[in-house]
């Protein structure tokens, strides 16, 4: 169960195909995950979803390495039960959830929380150990 705004909801069922991948903190490790992300949608045949879910897991590894010293954890999971849906799961050991702030047409940041709350099925936080998961789901075409 996680905690969105208040509201309790559950993560959908993670039975089904799944990849992951553990990222040292350095300045390629951005790169690296978007490449990841991309290579394995198209492996499962969900390029219609490969550049968003790509720009998604950038935003949520640049947070993690602003904050975070490593590792971070990328999964994808695509549910067999749940067709339609990928689940997108970024981890790192800093318990602290991210907090969406309104950024200011100046500022260089603060829009990756917006962006991905605008651009995901729904979105959410859980404690994991050592730290946090911020995970989002994306539709898919059947």
């Amino acid at each position: 169960m996680d905690s969105l705004g208040g509201e309790v909801i559950r993560v959908i069922d993670t039975d089904g195909d799944h990849a992951s991948w553990t990222f040292s903190a350095y300045p390629g490790t951005v790169r690296a995950a978007r490449r990841a992300v991309r290579d394995q949608l198209r492996l499962w045949n969900l390029d219609s979803v490969g550049d968003l879910a790509a720009l998604l897991v950038s935003e949520l590894v640049t947070n993690a390495l602003r904050y975070a010293t490593g590792p971070i954890g990328v999964r994808l999971t695509r549910p067999t039960d749940h067709g339609g849906v990928l689940l997108v799961e970024v981890s790192d050991p800093l318990p602290e959830p991210p907090h969406e702030r309104a950024a200011r047409p100046e500022d260089e940041g603060g829009r990756g929380l917006q962006l991905l709350a605008s651009a995901s099925r729904r979105w959410g936080t859980r404690p994991a150990a050592p730290g946090k998961t911020v995970w989002f789901e994306l539709a898919v075409p059947r």
